[in-house]
């Protein structure tokens, strides 16, 4: 979707100069719109001389704010968010590789790495050693957002999710109370430990192999203290990739999975990208993180969508013969033998009358009850979970797709909490 002329005149004008890796290298920090932006100023022969932007900030105000009365009876739009943060990050690379040694863009990654991962460490900390001083939970479940939406193929408005869900979760339009009567404003069933900063990690230009090193790190960052269990709210189905593979490494062994999802996520590099979110289970099934892999409520497969599925064993359930099989999928016992169960929900697993904020359509799909009746009845230890693919930027105008997403997380927490 694009911004409007006024957002981006009132939000890019916010900047300043902030002085990092290093005595003398000055780099020019935009916050735009919703997502912040990091530009090596390196070309700047002095701090005075970058500093001269800002002083010109007012008047550049003025001069767009000028501009944006001219078009207010135009429906003139400026490109899409996602695709100023692309120019914005290989703006940032080329700088690097011309201006500022790898070692030292290095060092000063791995500051805000490691900033970031103790923020999730000590939050983590902090709630388990509340939930075990309350006493009695053997199993509780901590909300991890992932606020990625890179990945995806088509729209990026999953990255927004986190917040959105949480919000949903705690309106007042209803009570806290699961279907099967636990109570989550007692933090011994649900607590929360923040979302891993994404965007702000990215924008100092860590490439995806070092993000979801991050992303894996901070859930067994949640999973070293006992008992919480993370339930990550995503974010594109990326995601999914470095959770597993976290819970898998963590637990010493391999899952059992039960995906529910209109598409299979099983390419092996769909369109290049080996991180697509069309391509998260073929990561997890070529990593051993997963003896059992069942798909549920396929119905938007290609060729290569079923041969990977039978080159890794996958169990996939198609929409087309769901009602052959639904007696089977609402009696599912898994994670015997191995180190549990991990549950992956897309919510476009459900078909568009029940959640129409999702970035892929795909008309025929479960209903909410479908869904409710395969949790409510699954057999298993469920040690981790996601629900994904959650788009606010297509959701309806009273936030229908939200509190859909946010249902599912509490059917979901009331699974893993004991």
């Amino acid at each position: 979707m694009g911004i409007s002329l006024f957002h981006f005149c009132s939000a890019t004008l916010a900047i300043h100069t902030i002085e990092i890796l290093g005595k003398g290298e000055y780099f020019l920090y935009i916050k735009h719109y919703q997502v912040t932006y990091l530009f090596s100023a390196a070309a700047f022969r002095n701090e005075a001389e970058a500093n001269y932007i800002i002083k010109a900030a007012p008047l550049l105000r003025f001069l767009f704010l000028i501009i944006f009365i001219g078009f207010s009876r135009c429906s003139f739009k400026l490109p899409s968010m996602s695709g100023i943060a692309r120019k914005g990050i290989h703006y940032l690379q080329r700088l690097n590789a011309s201006n500022v040694s790898t070692a030292m863009l290095e060092k000063g990654q791995n500051r805000v790495i490691e900033a970031s991962l103790t923020l999730i460490r000590e939050r983590a900390k902090l709630k388990g050693e509340l939930v075990r001083a309350l006493g009695g939970a053997i199993a509780c479940p901590s909300l991890l957002g992932v606020p990625l939406g890179h990945n995806s193929s088509f729209l990026q408005g999953p990255a927004f999710a986190p917040p959105r869900i949480r919000e949903a979760i705690w309106c007042g339009s209803t009570n806290s109370s699961t279907e099967e009567g636990k109570v989550l404003e007692d933090p011994r069933v649900l607590t929360d430990v923040g979302d891993v900063p994404v965007q702000e990690i990215r924008d100092c230009g860590v490439d995806d192999d070092r993000l979801m090193n991050v992303i894996s790190e901070s859930v067994k960052l949640v999973m070293e203290e006992a008992p919480l269990r993370p339930l990550v709210l995503g974010g594109d189905h990326s995601i999914s990739y470095p959770v597993v593979r976290a819970v898998s490494e963590k637990l010493g062994g391999p899952v059992d999975i039960l995906h529910l999802d209109a598409h299979p996520d099983i390419y092996h590099c769909f369109e290049g990208n080996k991180y697509s979110h069309a391509s998260s289970f073929a990561r997890i099934m070529e990593g051993g993180y997963a003896r059992r892999l069942l798909q549920v409520g396929i119905r938007s497969i290609t060729t290569e969508g079923r041969e990977q599925g039978k080159k890794f064993g996958v169990e996939q359930y198609e929409m087309r013969t769901f009602s052959r099989d639904r007696e089977y999928l609402e009696s599912l016992k898994l994670g015997e033998g191995v180190k549990g169960v991990y549950v992956s929900i897309d919510v476009d697993c459900l078909d568009p009358a029940f959640a129409p904020g999702v970035s892929h359509i795909e008309p025929g799909g479960l209903s909410f009850r479908d869904v409710l009746n395969i949790l409510h009845n699954l057999q298993g230890d469920i040690v981790a979970a996601d629900v994904v693919e959650f788009n606010p930027q297509r959701d309806t105008v009273d936030g229908m797709t939200a509190m859909v997403a946010a249902k599912l997380v509490r059917e979901l927490t009331a699974k893993i909490a004991k």
